[in-house]
C-alpha cells in the first residue's frame, strides 16, 4: 500500500518536509485555481453562483436549477473523491469517525478565510494547519490535545471580531 512514509522528505533548514505534502499543496492549489476559474469564468459556473443567492431569480433568468444543483453535487462529491485519496495516503486506516475532524477543521477554515470564497477557504486552511503546528510545537507534550481547543478559540474569535472572514466583506442584506 502507498503511504506518506513511502515518499522521501526533504529538509528545509531543521524542518522535515515530506513530498507527500508538497504533492498535497500542489493539487490542492491546482484544484482551487481551477475551482475559482470554473465559478468566475464558465457560464455554469457563474449559474451556481446566482442559484445560490437566489434560486427563483435563477429560474426567471432562465436557469435550468435541477441541471445546475446536480452539477454542484457532482463536483463537490469529485472534490470530496480528491480530497480523500489525500488524506487517507496520510492516514491509512479506515474508522466510522475518521472524517469528522477533518470536516470541522474545513469549515472552521472556510469560516476564518471568508465563506463563499474559495482562495478564502484556503487560506483558512494554511492558517488553522499554522496555527495548530505552533500550538503543538510550543506547548508540553502532555498538553497537545490542546491544539484541537485552539482552533475553536480561532473560530470563536473570527465569529467575533470579523464575522465575514479575513478575505470577507460584509455586506448589509437589504430587504
Amino acid at each position: 500500500p502507498v503511504t506518506a512514509s513511502s515518499f522521501p522528505v526533504f529538509y528545509l533548514g531543521e524542518v522535515p518536509l515530506s513530498s507527500w505534502t508538497l504533492i498535497t499543496i500542489a493539487v490542492a492549489l491546482a484544484v482551487m485555481i481551477l475551482l475559482q476559474l470554473f465559478v468566475t469564468r464558465h457560464k455554469a459556473g457563474k449559474a451556481m453562483l446566482v442559484v445560490s443567492e437566489d434560486v427563483k431569480g435563477a429560474y426567471l433568468m432562465g436557469i435550468k436549477v435541477n441541471n445546475i444543483v446536480s452539477m454542484t453535487f457532482a463536483i463537490g462529491s469529485a472534490l470530496a473523491a480528491i480530497a480523500a485519496a489525500l488524506f487517507i495516503v496520510s492516514y491509512p486506516q479506515i474508522t466510522p469517525y475518521m472524517g469528522a475532524m477533518p470536516g470541522i477543521k474545513a469549515f472552521i477554515a472556510a469560516v476564518l478565510g471568508g465563506i463563499g470564497l474559495i482562495p478564502g477557504a484556503m487560506l483558512g486552511g494554511f492558517l488553522l494547519g499554522l496555527i495548530e503546528t505552533m500550538t503543538r510545537a510550543y506547548i508540553p507534550a502532555s498538553l497537545s490535545q490542546l491544539s484541537e481547543g485552539v482552533v475553536f478559540i480561532v473560530l470563536i474569535l473570527v465569529l467575533l471580531l470579523k464575522p465575514a472572514g479575513l478575505l470577507g466583506k460584509s455586506e448589509r442584506e437589504k430587504v
